[in-house]
């Protein structure tokens, strides 16, 4: 068996990507791949891992996951999806530094199958951005709690994702820019399913239709079917030209406010994060979707 554990980030999808499959899941089950609902199974995920303390589960422990995930016995391939596999979202930032929670995570999620063949998924956010939406999101802790006295240029991926890598011993470890999500959801959709490039998902447009205007995705929609993309690089520029031409203004605003940033240290911390990012794309053990 397959498993995937979809890690979020914090702030990125928001449970897009599952729902985007829902309508695709009876086509789905006849693959092999289940995307169960997460409320069947995340109760029953949470108490399994605060059980076992990283030790790997007893087979009647995965039934009794299986069976909360609706199967009586195993599929060929089995996605689960939580930003919360991480940690909470006031725990993104500590006095230990910048999700420092995460690769110790990845061998307890493993241990929940042991025997299965294990990937981890994993949107990373451009941390200028990721700070004021859990400022925003967590009402009732304040930006000085959430930050936890860290400096904002000392929130970096690269040394997160190393980590990673080594907590992963070998599992696949495929990460993408939630910044490139209207680009690349189809990859996505299908590096979660495990499906080839071709296969057909009715979700493939979900993202874009939150964020083009009607006409325009209207407009998209005719071109496709038209001018059948030959490959997901020639789709990607097409989605770039109508998302400059169509977009909704509102989808592209992003309002950074918080104490003490200003326009330099928002644009340093952008400039790390790109440099971050090429590093990763490039580490070995990580599977980059690029746009």
């Amino acid at each position: 068996m397959q498993v995937v554990f979809h890690l979020g980030a914090h702030c990125t999808d928001e449970d897009g990507l599952i729902r985007a499959l829902g309508p695709d899941r009876g086509r789905l089950k006849e693959a092999g791949v289940s995307v169960p609902e997460p409320a069947r199974y995340r109760m029953k995920l949470r108490d399994a891992l605060y059980t076992l303390k990283g030790a790997p589960a007893d087979s009647a422990l995965q039934q009794e996951i299986l069976t909360a995930a609706g199967h009586d016995s195993p599929p060929k391939r089995l996605v689960f999806s939580h930003e919360f596999f991480t940690c909470l979202p006031d725990r993104v930032v500590t006095k230990r530094g910048f999700y420092q929670m995460v690769p110790d995570k990845l061998g307890p999620l493993a241990n929940l199958f042991p025997e299965a063949q294990v990937e981890f998924h994993m949107a990373l956010i451009n941390p200028a951005v990721l700070m004021p939406a859990l400022v925003a999101r967590q009402r009732k802790s304040s930006y000085e709690e959430l930050i936890a006295g860290q400096d904002p240029r000392s929130l970096r991926w690269a040394p997160v994702v190393r980590r990673m890598v080594e907590a992963a011993e070998g599992r696949p470890l495929i990460l993408w820019c939630n910044e490139d999500m209207p680009l690349i959801w189809p990859e996505i959709l299908r590096s979660l399913t495990g499906l080839n490039e071709g296969a057909r998902l009715s979700g493939d447009e979900a993202l874009l239709e939150q964020i083009i205007e009607p006409e325009g995705l209207e407009r998209l929609h005719v071109y496709l079917r038209s001018h059948p993309p030959r490959s997901a690089t020639q789709r990607r520029k097409v989605v770039t030209a109508f998302l400059e031409k169509f977009a909704r203004p509102e989808t592209l605003e992003i309002d950074i406010s918080l104490p003490g940033w200003d326009a330099g240290l928002i644009a340093a911390m952008t400039a790390d994060y790109d440099a971050d990012i090429a590093e990763i794309a490039a580490m070995p053990g990580v599977r980059f979707i690029a746009s």
